[in-house]
């Protein structure tokens, strides 16, 4: 029955099987957007996608983190550690084993005078040196037991530290080591170097390897599966060391040389492990065998764990070069999970672990393409993900201004037209109420006098003495009902010209009007499908954009601002279209300062040339006759400017808007849905006056 429970018996821990199974998916969205905003800057997709990752989102750590608590880990070990700490342990033994000898010294009286002062002059005559100290004691006849232990215990530690520097854990495993361990210790140094030896010849065997293991697995317990795995382990630990020793005072390095023949009471260890550390410098040139570092702290350590930490320093300069993503070529692969669990927790490797599968899932979910170029792009996917964000932050902007406001409502089915007609069977328009109601009166009060008899009389209660004559109550007919007649708008025809001049980007106007751009895209091409939208860019010339090629599109130093070239396009494209209503949006902050030349070339001149002026003045003159409701934006402070806006929204009932930047998108998609609706003909106000920006008539 015991058996029986034990055997049902169930234990749970941590899921240690690679990333956790349950976890939910990585949010796209917040990256996403990050990643359009650097797109929108002027950054490549590659790189907007690695700024992000180094910068992480509100709730997820980014690389920079991971690189900052690195550094600190690093900065730690060689703040508060020392590498005194193997010497200070031998001169503490040393000077107990002295003392305790001068004990035994003043205690024996049946020594004889002379040897007694002879052993007195050598302890006190002994070298500043705790290496040379040690060396000169080693022929020395002890007289005191516990002066010889502490002595043989010097010996002892010094055997075990430089095996502790070579096979991590050893300085623990060797403690009490008898003569036969000591020898067992020999024998494998002495066939792992013979197999080494034969690995460099290329003469050794897997057999060979499999025999050494058979015999000196015990001491190996990672256990290498082939002598590669054998020698990476080895020479990570003993180029640690030797950069150990590179990162002692020369003074102690001496010491420690000389201390090392002490080792176990023979130089046979010491000479094994110079002989190791040869035969793995060869095989592996490529580890760092010659760095040092300085370590600044007050706590010492040995020389097992002086290595240790060095192994550590190595890691964590590993890690931090894997974090820095700056080779050609870097993923978030690349990084070393288990390395840096060991380093800095398994917090650490799950941000990372959730860092490498946001990357991954940005590349294999299509949000980034390779173009013909074998550049990074931003997918029509991404785009339309990017926009969606972007139109949800317009419509919480609207919301704020003009109370809650449905996107996928706005807009008119057409525009009142002032006449109203009876309502017939099928027709949708709008009730006209006070007709209606006025309809319904006229023909109640022309009833005759025997229909209203036939209604029965009102007891107007006790105080009543008769019958007052009844008045018929008011019923709406369906003979009473008028609607309203509309003027059929069922389509919009939309040009939006946005400022791509230079000043456009050096006053960080640059992804605010992208980010406008983008967000109308996505309305016009989600919402009102019908609609024509087409986006002009204009700096030194103008020309039709694409939304990805506009959202790509890099700040370039380049003089003029042809608003005169973009309501040419802006026209061509509303006489492709006479059926549906033209809206014309323009964005800018500058007034314009080049035009088209009859012969196509480009005049550019500031101050604005007047003839630059008057080619503007008559195609904006032309889109106001072809019915195109305007909107001016206006970016900047400029005094020149909002006199020249103004005026040129005159002259075709515009209106002018001047958004703060954080704003603009709101602003202009506000402006295009107005347009759509009843309102768009007024000419008046566009209903936009809330916190941050103000409206010009």
């Amino acid at each position: 029955m015991a058996r029986s429970r034990d055997a049902h018996r169930a234990r749970y821990g941590k899921y240690a099987g690679g990333p956790d199974p349950l976890a939910p998916p990585v949010d796209l969205s917040e990256a996403l957007e990050a990643i359009g905003e650097d797109v929108m800057a002027g950054y490549s997709p590659e790189r907007a996608m690695r700024e992000f990752l180094r910068r992480g989102g509100r709730d997820q750590p980014g690389l920079d983190d991971l690189a900052r608590r690195v550094q600190e880990k690093r900065r730690e070990l060689l703040q508060k550690h020392n590498l005194d700490g193997t010497m200070a342990e031998v001169k503490e033994l040393l000077d107990k084993a002295v003392l305790e000898e001068r004990k035994q010294l003043a205690r024996d009286v049946s020594m004889d005078d002379d040897d007694r002062a002879f052993r007195e002059m050598q302890l006190e005559n002994l070298p500043a040196s705790t290496a040379a100290a040690v060396s000169e004691l080693s022929s020395y006849d002890w007289c005191s037991q516990e002066a010889r232990e502490d002595y043989e215990k010097i010996k002892d530690l010094l055997g075990r530290e430089l095996l502790d520097q070579r096979f991590a854990g050893m300085k623990q495993a060797m403690e009490g080591a008898t003569d036969e361990d000591r020898a067992a210790i020999n024998e494998m140094l002495d066939d792992l170097n013979g197999l080494l030896e034969k690995h460099a010849q290329g003469v050794d065997t897997p057999q060979d390897f499999d025999e050494f293991m058979a015999r000196h697995g015990n001491f190996f317990p990672e256990n290498p599966r082939d002598i590669d795995e054998l020698l990476d382990a080895l020479a990570a630990r003993s180029a640690a060391a030797q950069r150990m020793l590179n990162s002692m005072t020369p003074e102690q390095r001496e010491e420690l040389m000389q201390l090392s023949a002490q080792a176990f009471g023979s130089p046979q260890l010491s000479e094994q492990l110079a002989r190791l550390d040869a035969n793995l410098q060869a095989a592996r040139p490529g580890e760092d065998w010659g760095g040092s570092e300085q370590f600044e702290g007050e706590q010492g350590m040995g020389l097992g764990d002086g290595t240790g930490a060095l192994q550590d320093l190595a890691d964590l300069d590993a890690l931090a070069d894997q974090l820095a993503q700056s080779y050609a070529g870097a993923r978030m692969d690349d990084i070393d999970l288990e390395t840096l669990a060991r380093q800095l927790g398994d917090d650490a490797a799950v941000d990372a672990r959730t860092l490498s599968e946001l990357e991954k899932s940005l590349r294999e979910t299509g949000y980034l393409k390779k173009d013909s170029t074998g550049q990074f792009r931003l997918s029509p996917k991404a785009m339309r993900q990017l926009g969606k964000a972007l139109l949800k932050d317009v419509a919480t902007r609207l919301s704020g201004r003009q109370g809650a406001r449905d996107l996928r409502h706005a807009g008119a089915a057409g525009e009142r037209s002032g006449a109203t007609r009876e309502w017939a069977f099928g027709d949708t328009e709008p009730w006209d109420i006070p007709r209606t109601v006025l309809n319904a009166v006229r023909r109640t009060a022309s009833s005759t006098v025997e229909e209203v008899a036939q209604q029965p009389s009102r007891n107007l209660g006790p105080g009543n003495h008769g019958a007052e004559t009844p008045r018929p109550p008011l019923r709406i007919d369906i003979r009473d009902v008028e609607v309203t007649e509309t003027e059929a708008r069922t389509q919009a025809c939309v040009a939006l010209l946005v400022d791509t001049s230079f000043s456009m980007a050096m006053d960080g106007r640059w992804v605010p009007m992208k980010r406008t751009a983008l967000a109308l895209h996505t309305l016009i091409k989600s919402r009102f499908r019908g609609d024509h939208l087409q986006l002009i860019g204009f700096g030194r010339h103008a020309e039709v954009m694409e939304i990805e090629e506009l959202t790509a599109l890099d700040a370039f130093w380049q003089k003029g601002t042809n608003l005169h070239h973009a309501l040419l396009l802006a026209n061509r494209h509303f006489r492709k279209h006479p059926n549906a209503q033209p809206v014309l949006l323009i964005v800018t902050d500058g007034e314009p300062t080049s035009h088209l030349e009859p012969n196509g070339e480009v005049y550019f001149d500031y101050p604005p040339h007047p003839l630059t002026i008057a080619y503007s003045v008559r195609e904006l003159d032309n889109a106001g006759r072809l019915g195109a409701q305007t909107t001016f934006f206006r970016l900047g402070e400029d005094p020149g400017l909002a006199r020249f806006i103004e005026s040129m929204a005159k002259r075709v009932d515009g209106r002018v808007v001047a958004p703060e930047l954080d704003d603009l998108g709101a602003a202009v998609v506000g402006s295009y849905l107005g347009s759509r609706g009843p309102r768009g003909r007024s000419g008046g106000s566009s209903g936009w006056g809330g916190r941050g920006f103000w409206v010009d008539d």
